[in-house]
């Protein structure tokens, strides 16, 4: 190879090579940003829009419908959805994922103007975002607790020193601070005093307006001076609104004094919050879009040091978790793996190889192409994440294939008596082609992986070009620099090496068990092609022919009779190795299968529910409760609880609570995160009054589709119950909630005539009764705007009985209107939020999974709702990791087809051969039995990752099929027997394929086992690969060779064939019957064509053999006979098949009525 020459004859220039190589890799290495996965945002968008005081019914009806029509004709748009909330509503709007994004958002942005034309004029302008990915997660929480200060003290300290602080460290973009007691100026009206001076909230807040203002007057000039005049009317002390002139009775002035209270408080909180049962403030930190997420969290925590200096002593600020913690050590693990599998692959180099020259002479591709990768990943744009790290940790056991290979080679050149220069150049000469074969085939494998669609196919994008990457340079380094240090840097002797203490007996041993092996090995293919018959079946099974000789031959000179079906041992290997492929079919169905293993990340959450309707208080005495339960937990170590408003503005009911839970590091607990939420659920369900749902994911997840809410409502019903009876299902819940207690306000129509009263009159009333009316605002001294709310103290607003009989206006005469004069007040259910999705309802049922795998759960659910009798109207759909699963695997399956034919391609391409790839590709399906076997013993699944462990291993299965038939064909050339050729390949590659094969599976074993950060997406894969490679080298070195030997009778066959009469018949025979199925089945003409093409051929080749055999001219009337068949069946047959379809629709079409109009057919 001209490449290998250039290296040999100059080193240097090779050497230089590498150390650009390192150079540029080491450069790429320092910019590379770090995330926790690849950096994949879904393309789409949210809208959020306000409409105050409109019921969920009216929100869906009057802003919601009109906007998911708008939206839904935008280009691109692949899913609408929509929650509809008490005055306001959310939609999401999700794109395909080949979107242009920019394109996408102008015309969102355009949709949604067209749409406010249709809108209430109370609805407040549309507030629109993009999706954030993995930015939307916090990257740290913390929190600022005290056992002395009030939350309002907290709240004053997280305001104006914590949040500005972190929200100036590098990398954040965001600082959201949650459970802060806000403050404010109430003013506690009293109703009596209202009824007595015949006045309303709505003068009282109108007043307040008008006062509490500073009003320009204008400019004062003379000749040399310009001044400006104001009246500043703005209240400086909150006492001083009780001065304010608020109405006019006669001579009375009305103060607001007159009126109601004055009160400065912390508002009314619609939750409680704290952490470890102490009341807190908790900071959640986001990062920017491309900031690096463990350098962002480790400012933000070396910010929490500099505060925790300067805040007060009686003051603690707790880190609650973070997820760039999490980051930083599944990175690291990843690292250590990659390490650990680096020194592990050379030990079993040196062990086989006996030389530390050559062990660091192979070992050197390993720091070349690890390094040399990186600027492959700064050129695509890849960050340092969990996949491309994991892609270079599984591919350690492969990045050394080639070298040992060479190497290998070199030193047996070497053995022949070559100098080192030649034996250099030969050595890698010779094993040049399979080399590339096996690397071009590793490559292949990952072009499809790389380029899968969906999600899936962005998720290992990065995984797929890393590993290719990585791969090629090991084979250039191959190529180059091992061939060039083999030239000049000889072995020493080796026989020292033996006489170390442990050393030498391990060196001694590999040796034994080498000559054991060959040994084996050597007897096996002896066997395999001694040509001995074996009865195997039981019953035996009849057959007609020759019978055989004691060697195997059949003995033509014998007559035909019935005996019984025998096999050789090449038949029997072949029959072993279709058994385990079989065998492989039936074990899958016992290895369960999910979308991704769950991480062990030490956090967890439980949403609590309490019947509808409980009260704050109450809610939260039955989580202290629970609070108490988990503290015994010697796992848990932070628990942080919110009771109540646990949304983003977003009332999810007073009966609702949160807990997020963080556990101690794994190394400090005896159970898993998985174990310890079992163990909550299990205890949580003791305590009478509460539903709980444990952990994040909901693995189960039925979206439920209709226009009829009572509908959905019963198939949700009918799902729920029968979900439950699924095996390993757990926290059955849905979306279906009972109404929200409610009270609906139904004015009487001839009342408000008579009196001149508008619904926005007696709402405004009402509303500042019950929910208060923010009438101005009041600036304290340290500029933080406060609030002033016009509300009826607690206790006269706790019933229906007490607002009847308040005024919401009063007549000319001063006569109070109260609200029973005007309306009737009635109690209601309303939904707390209506959803939709794609222009109709939307409720789902959701569950999460316990003691089986989420995919034969999900199985388990689909048969379920095949059982179920919808309502008319309403239909299912699978959501959540369900439908992922189901995208992910149909991906994965297709990519594994398209391996196997570039696999193909690449292998033919290098052999120059049609048949010789499928003995190679025989090895595949032996791979499958070592793959579920690994699975099965070590409790693993068929995931994403596992399988795409599977895919890789279509890739390395044939290296050592590569091997053996490579060497194979230079044995034939040099005019070995079939027999003689397999055995020699097989002894000679036996120990490169040994060490190859060790060194990946011992590459590959600290991933395998890992327990490290992450390590549950690492591990399966790693399993699957150490399980197949296993069992397809053990299976390859008999297999194989006896499919070679096959198909290289084949070959001879053929050729035998083509040059007979016998073999010219034989195949226009058999294309005159394929042109005959074409023509049954309606295949294109273009096939039928090209078939009777064929079928002329092949008779024309008939009549030529058998003009030359029997000298006589009737060959013309064989051409005739044998090769029109397929003229005649394309003339004839075709027509007439089109003749016949015709009349049949003709006659179908007269049969249905000849007053049918024509059109469209009916979809149904």
């Amino acid at each position: 190879m001209w490449i290998t020459k250039i290296s040999i004859r100059h080193p240097v220039f090779a050497t230089m090579m590498m150390v650009a190589l390192c150079v540029l890799g080491l450069f790429s290495y320092a910019k590379l940003g770090v995330e926790q996965m690849p950096d994949i945002t879904l393309p789409g968008a949210f809208v959020d829009i306000r409409y105050p005081g409109a019921s969920p019914d009216a929100v869906e009806r009057e802003v919601a419908k009109p906007l998911e029509e708008a939206l839904n004709s935008i280009a691109g748009v692949k899913r609408i959805q929509s929650r509809s909330f008490e005055g306001r509503v959310q939609t999401s709007v999700e794109f395909s994922l080949d979107t242009d994004m920019n394109r996408a958002m102008q015309d969102l942005r355009d949709r949604i103007a067209a749409a406010q034309a249709q809108f209430p004029q109370d609805v407040k302008p549309p507030m629109v975002s993009r999706f954030q990915g993995d930015n939307a997660q916090p990257v740290v929480v913390m929190a600022l607790l005290s056992d002395t200060r009030s939350l309002r003290e907290l709240s004053v300290l997280a305001d104006l020193t914590v949040s500005k602080r972190l929200a100036r460290v590098p990398g954040v973009a965001q600082v959201s601070v949650g459970g802060m007691a806000q403050r404010e100026v109430r003013i506690d009206l009293d109703p009596m005093r209202l009824r007595a001076y015949n006045i309303t909230p709505a003068e009282i807040s109108a007043a307040l307006k008008a006062a509490n203002s500073d009003e320009p007057v204008g400019i004062l000039s003379d000749r040399n001076n310009d001044a400006m005049m104001r009246v500043e009317g703005r209240v400086r002390d909150p006492r001083a609104f009780a001065n304010i002139i608020v109405a006019r009775r006669g001579d009375l002035a009305l103060t607001l004094g007159d009126l109601g209270q004055i009160v400065q408080r912390e508002q009314e909180l619609d939750n409680i919050a704290r952490i470890n049962g102490k009341q807190a403030v908790t900071f959640n930190i986001f990062k920017q879009q491309d900031a690096n997420i463990v350098a962002t969290g480790d400012a933000v925590k070396d910010a929490m040091e500099e505060l925790r200096a300067t805040l007060p002593k009686d003051t603690e600020l707790r880190l609650i978790y973070a997820n760039s913690d999490w980051v930083k050590d599944s990175l690291d693990g990843v690292k250590h793996t990659l390490l650990e599998g680096a020194l592990l692959t050379v030990a079993i180099v040196f062990l086989f190889l006996h030389s530390w020259r050559s062990t660091i002479i192979t070992g050197l591709t390993l720091p070349i192409a690890v390094i040399s990768s990186f600027i492959a990943i700064h050129a695509f744009g890849f960050t340092l994440n969990f996949m491309t790290m994991m892609a270079l940790s599984l591919c350690i056991g492969l990045l050394i294939d080639d070298a040992i290979v060479v190497r290998e080679n070199i030193v047996r050149h070497v053995g022949m008596g070559k100098d080192h220069h030649q034996a250099a150049f030969d050595g890698t000469n010779e094993i040049g082609l399979a080399v590339m074969a096996t690397t071009f085939a590793i490559c292949a494998v990952f072009v499809p992986v790389a380029f899968m669609g969906g999600i899936i196919g962005k998720f290992f994008y990065p995984f797929g070009i890393t590993v290719a990457v990585a791969v090629l340079v090991s084979l250039f380094v191959s190529f180059t620099l091992d061939p060039m240090l083999s030239s000049i840097w000889p072995d020493p002797p080796s026989t020292y090496l033996k006489r170390l203490p442990v050393v030498g007996h391990l060196i001694r041993g590999s040796d034994r068990g080498m000559d054991v092996l060959h040994a084996v090995y050597d007897k096996s293919i002896r066997w395999a092609f001694s040509g001995r018959r074996y009865r195997v079946f039981v019953p035996p099974i009849p057959a007609w022919g020759r019978p055989f000789k004691a060697d195997g031959s059949r003995d033509h000179g014998a007559a035909r009779r019935w005996r019984f079906a025998t096999l050789t041992p090449r038949g029997l290997i072949v029959s072993a190795g279709v058994g385990s492929f079989v065998l492989a079919l039936f074990l899958a169905g016992f290895v369960g299968t999910e979308f991704a293993p769950q991480t062990d990340q030490g956090f967890t959450q439980l949403a609590l529910r309490m019947p509808v309707g409980t009260s704050l208080e109450r809610s939260d005495a039955k989580v202290e409760q629970i609070e108490t339960v988990l503290r015994q937990y010697p796992e848990v170590k932070t628990i942080s609880t919110v009771v109540g408003n646990t949304g983003e503005g977003l009332t999810t009911g007073r009966n609702q609570a949160q807990l997020n839970i963080a556990l101690v590091d794994r190394s400090e607990r005896k159970r898993s995160l998985k174990q310890v939420e079992d163990a909550m659920r299990a205890d949580i369900a003791k305590i009478p009054g509460v539903e709980v749902s444990v952990g994040f994911d909901k693995p189960v997840w039925i979206t439920i589709l209709g226009n009829d809410a009572d509908a959905l409502n019963q198939a949700s019903s009918q799902l729920v119950a029968a979900i439950k009876k699924v095996r390993g299902a757990v926290d059955v819940d849905t979306t279906v909630k009972p109404g929200v207690p409610t009270y609906a306000v139904h004015l009487k129509d001839e009342a408000m005539r008579q009196l001149g009263l508008t619904t926005p009159q007696v709402a405004a009333s009402l509303r500042a009764y019950v929910n208060g009316d923010i009438a101005t605002y009041w600036t304290a001294a340290d500029g933080t705007q406060v609030q002033v709310l016009l509300r009826l103290p607690k206790d006269d607003r706790q019933n229906v009985d007490q607002m009847g009989k308040l005024p919401v206006a009063f007549t000319k005469d001063g006569t109070p209107i109260t609200l029973d004069q005007v309306a009737s007040v009635d109690p209601v259910f309303n939904p707390e939020v209506i959803r939709r999705e794609d222009l109709q309802r939307r409720e789902a049922v959701y569950a999460g999974v316990q003691g089986r795998p989420s995919g034969d759960v999900n199985d388990d659910v689909q048969k379920v709702i095949k059982s179920i009798q919808l309502p008319a109207g309403v239909h299912f759909k699978v959501d959540g990791s369900g439908r992922d699963q189901a995208e992910a695997f149909q991906g994965l399956v297709s990519a594994m087809g398209l391996a196997v034919i570039f696999i193909y391609i690449v292998l033919a391409s290098q052999f120059g051969s049609f048949l010789q790839p499928v003995a190679i590709m025989a090895s595949l399906p032996l791979a499958l039995i070592g793959v579920m076997l690994a699975l099965l013993f070590t409790g693993s699944t068929l995931n994403v990752f596992s399988m795409i462990g599977l895919v890789m291993l279509m890739g390395l299965v044939t290296k050592n099929a590569i091997l053996l038939v490579d060497f194979a064909n230079h044995a034939r050339k040099a005019g070995a027997r079939v027999a003689d050729a397999v055995r020699e390949a097989g002894l000679i590659r036996m120990r490169p394929i040994i060490m190859t094969t060790a060194a990946m599976i011992f590459g590959m074993l600290p991933m395998a086992i890992a327990f490290s950060a992450g390590s549950e997406f690492q591990a399966p894969m790693g399993r699957a690969i150490i399980g197949g490679v296993l069992t397809s080298t053990l299976l390859t070195l008999v297999v194989v060779p006896v499919i070679y030997s096959y198909l290289e009778q084949f070959v001879a066959f053929l050729k035998t064939c083509a040059s007979s009469v016998r073999g010219a018949f034989y195949g226009t025979l058999g294309l005159s019957m394929l042109v005959l199925i074409l023509m049954i089945v309606g295949a294109p003409a273009a096939a039928t064509l090209i078939g009777a093409a064929g079928g002329l051929a092949m008779g024309l080749r008939t009549a030529y053999c058998y003009t030359l055999d029997r000298g006589l001219p009737r060959g013309w009337m064989a051409l005739a006979l044998l090769g029109m068949p397929g003229v005649m069946l394309l003339f004839f047959l075709h027509p007439m098949r089109g003749g016949v379809r015709a009349g049949a629709a003709q006659g179908a079409a007269g049969f249905s009525g000849a007053g049918a109009l024509p059109g469209p057919a009916s979809p149904d």
